[in-house]
């Protein structure tokens, strides 16, 4: 196990040095992890640019999120952006010349982001997304594919993809609608407008506002509850809310799912532990 604040790789492990781009000059990721024992942290890290991703950026969003889907010592993953002024704002409009010229780089591009937006989305951990300043664009649609999301008073939410004359994917759009509803992702669309913490959270986008000196304080209390609880049942929890939101009749199979957690060395020791008048210690078994 790393020590705290020590960046490791998606399973855990110390990470090595960050790869040589052309010519060997470093190749910055933009996503990075660290971990502190079951709790691990990912972070958008390009604060120069307000935590942008490039189309490797996406990908290396995906890739870190498949891995930690692997992962049972996982109890909670943080998302968050590096510095103060932005969670992230979202694809690199910089780069679209570059990555989005031709309608061969534009599915390329499209494919990435699906990637980034479906690790993030089908991480079946509990997953809080902490936001301080902006959180904009592809910003906001990483927000919305997490559990729960804590902002600063200051933030402010928006995708104003109209003024860019560009369109947003059904896949993009999906987790907007899954935490907000149609009228208040159209009314973002449609206006373009930046809206603050207080309308985020009226609209849906958000869970929980505090102090701005405060966020990432609340933020990790919230991954710290979260990850004291029973990581099955956490998880469990998580598919069965996702699987009634899609709608649909239930299986027998799916039904009979929601009873095993009564089967498990967790759920002895949390009856024992209520009884006892004492914490439980989970194992996740």
């Amino acid at each position: 196990m790393s020590e705290p604040g020590q960046t490791v790789d998606a399973r855990g492990c110390a990470a090595a040095p960050r790869g040589a781009g052309p010519e060997g000059r470093a190749a910055p990721a933009r996503v990075n992890t660290s971990r502190q024992r079951d709790i691990v942290t990912v972070t958008l890290d390009h604060p120069a640019k307000l935590n942008v991703l490039d189309r490797a950026g996406w990908e290396r969003l995906g890739e870190v999120f498949e891995g930690l889907a692997g992962d049972d010592g996982v109890r909670c993953v943080v998302v968050e952006g590096a510095g103060e002024r932005a969670f992230s704002a979202g694809s690199d409009i910089g780069g679209f010349g570059a990555q989005r010229g031709t309608p061969g780089q534009v599915e390329r591009y499209a494919a990435a982001i699906r990637r980034g937006l479906g690790g993030v989305y089908d991480c079946p951990h509990p997953t809080v997304a902490v936001v301080r300043g902006l959180c904009v664009g592809g910003g906001l649609i990483v927000a919305a594919c997490c559990d729960v999301v804590v902002c600063g008073e200051s933030s402010r939410f928006g995708v104003p993809v109209n003024r860019l004359g560009a369109t947003m994917a059904y896949e993009e759009m999906a987790p907007l609608l899954g935490v907000a509803g149609a009228g208040a992702v159209l009314e973002i669309l449609l206006t373009g407008d930046l809206v603050d913490a207080r309308r985020a959270r009226e609209m849906g986008f958000v869970n929980r506002i505090a102090p701005d000196g405060e966020v990432g304080g609340v933020g990790a209390e919230v991954a710290r509850r979260i990850a004291a609880g029973a990581p099955l049942v956490n998880r469990w929890h998580k598919r069965f809310v996702r699987r009634l939101a899609g709608g649909g009749r239930l299986s027998g199979a799916e039904r009979a799912e929601t009873y095993q957690a009564f089967r498990t060395r967790d759920y002895r020791e949390g009856t024992a532990a209520f009884v006892e008048k004492r914490e439980p210690r989970f194992s996740g078994e």
